[in-house]
């Protein structure tokens, strides 16, 4: 009975895994930079398709990218924070989260980032951004400090911004 059992057990096995063969990922997707990532707004292939698993070979825009965001808002944030280290990204929720960022002119301070596109439209609400502040204190440790609402309010703006020049830019390529 029990060589039955393990026969079936091998037979499944090898039948699961046989029917893992045609998922095709890209190997190199670790390894690439952040303008690789988001080329033509999202993780797509040369042919404008899916490059993790080779799937939809549509044409891909900014647009128009299989995102469940606006493509445009989520280019223009990874453009607004290209200085700011990312701990997360995605591009199918539409969350950026950074990592602490230290200003070369006050490293007693530092501050993160978390944004999220809410929006397949290009609108003023499309975009939300929580700012948090740390400043050392006399120990060396790291305590939450108060942020001005202005502060995100300034970082959504420069999103918007940088979003409406993207599709301006791509209106008159057409």
């Amino acid at each position: 009975m029990k060589l039955y059992q393990y026969s079936a057990a091998v037979v499944l096995c090898v039948f699961l895994l046989s029917a893992c063969g045609d998922i095709k990922t890209d190997p190199t997707y670790s390894n690439k930079t952040r303008e690789e990532l988001y080329k033509n707004g999202s993780l797509v292939s040369e042919k404008g398709g899916w490059s993790l698993l080779g799937g939809d070979e549509r044409k891909a825009s900014p647009s128009n990218v299989g995102i469940g965001v606006n493509g445009y808002l989520w280019r223009a944030a990874l453009d607004t924070i290209s200085f700011m280290p990312i701990a997360s990204a995605d591009p199918f929720g539409g969350v950026i989260i950074t990592d602490w960022y230290s200003p070369s002119d006050s490293p007693t301070e530092r501050i993160k980032l978390n944004i999220f596109i809410r929006d397949r439209e290009l609108t003023a609400n499309g975009v939300k951004v929580s700012v948090f502040r740390q400043s050392r204190d006399s120990k060396g440790g790291w305590i939450d400090d108060t942020v001005s609402p202005s502060t995100a309010t300034s970082v959504e703006s420069s999103i918007l911004f940088r979003a409406r020049q993207l599709k301006m830019a791509k209106n008159l390529k057409k």
